[in-house]
């Protein structure tokens, strides 16, 4: 195992010291030693990941040093853009130290929705030409590769990544956790959600614990899983693809359960909801500051006005609500009013340690999903 402060430590005394990204559960313990210990302007966490690539290129711009930038594997997608059209030796040629979290590797046990980024990795890698080496697990060969990889970032003028392997880092645990002025967690508030919603009306929830917990509480209650779609990866897409529904299923109430990172991640998409004229669409995000399924890592949706932003957008209501009595209390209001509209439910973060996950595969909830709509 490589310890954080250790490898760390080589970083900041290669000169690299300014970090960008989005955390990842295989990264958790890394990204928890950044956060505990860099500055905030030196360590921000930022919406996307091809925003942390553009982050990183300011910042080489203005120094000449190379920014690193943090994700799992399943956020190279969103940096394709910047790694190919401005990061590229063949546009402006500027360095970008990626460590990337590999789920999904093959022969390794993991969640559906990792397998087939897993599998392709290093083949994505190779085909946007970003050169990559496996991060060795001890201290000397770790200290090499990042030596190599800053060498030839600064020979060749391109970014070169860090490819990190389940369980490589030793277990860090946060310090400096988002403080939470908040009671209620959001099991509770999905559960209140739940007992709210018409029989028929269909649920698309965002990927990581709301999904696991929304499963859970229909096992619970025996109740069927067929009106819910729960996203299990493509995070910050649920808006869309509930919009998607919604557009062609005027007839029923399409709600998006949705968290606070992912609205972020892809925050424009609140405005194609919020002109799109559906009336049937509920919006809920449930907002606990927090990265709450790769590590409890902050993010800023305490310190913006997530129902202000969709106001402007264009969505025809907007609620918040900070505690179960005015989620109770705004629920009605919220259900019967005309969308898009939009509530925000403020929680404390963290799960009880233990919540399971979907029993059934994403191909069944899929065919068991089109057949609630269709029938």
């Amino acid at each position: 195992m490589l310890d954080c402060k250790a490898f760390y430590d080589v970083l900041t005394a290669s000169g690299v010291d300014f970090f960008a990204g989005v955390p990842d559960s295989l990264l958790k313990d890394f990204c928890a030693f950044v956060t505990d210990n860099t500055p905030p302007e030196r360590n921000i966490i930022t919406a996307n990941e091809g925003g942390a690539v553009s982050l990183a290129a300011g910042h080489y711009l203005a120094t000449g040093r190379p920014g690193l930038v943090y994700m799992q594997n399943s956020g190279l997608g969103n940096t394709v853009n910047p790694l190919t059209s401005l990061a590229d030796p063949a546009v402006y040629g500027i360095p970008v130290l990626l460590v990337v979290g590999w789920r999904g590797e093959p022969g390794v046990k993991d969640e559906p929705q990792h397998v087939k980024m897993g599998a392709v990795t290093p083949d994505v890698l190779g085909a946007i030409d970003v050169p990559y080496v496996v991060l060795p697990d001890d201290l000397d060969g770790a200290k090499a590769a990042v030596a190599d990889a800053l060498a030839a970032m600064e020979r060749d003028q391109r970014p070169y990544a860090l490819v990190v392997k389940k369980g490589l880092f030793a277990k860090y645990k946060l310090i400096n956790k988002t403080a939470s002025p908040y009671d209620m967690t959001r099991e509770e508030a999905i559960s209140v959600i739940v007992d709210g919603l018409p029989a028929d009306a269909l649920v698309v929830s965002t990927t990581g614990k709301p999904s696991r917990e929304l499963f859970e509480l229909r096992e619970q209650r025996g109740q069927s899983h067929q009106t819910d779609f729960l996203t299990v990866g493509s995070m910050g897409h649920s808006s869309q693809i509930a919009l998607g529904v919604a557009l062609d299923r005027r007839d029923r109430t399409v709600l998006c359960l949705d968290g606070d990172g992912a609205v972020i991640m892809h925050m424009g998409g609140l405005a194609t909801i919020g002109t799109s004229g559906a009336r049937n669409y509920k919006h809920v995000v449930v907002n606990n500051g927090a990265h709450d399924s790769v590590g409890g890592q902050p993010t800023c949706a305490f310190a913006i006005d997530i129902t202000k932003v969709a106001t402007a957008c264009g969505y025809t209501g907007t609620w918040l609500a900070t505690n179960r009595a005015e989620l109770d209390a705004a629920w009605p209001e919220f259900l019967a009013a005309d969308g898009p509209v939009l509530l925000e439910v403020r929680v404390k973060i963290g799960a009880r340690d233990d919540l399971g996950r979907p029993t059934m595969t994403p191909q069944d909830l899929k065919h068991a999903f089109m057949g609630a709509i269709r029938g």
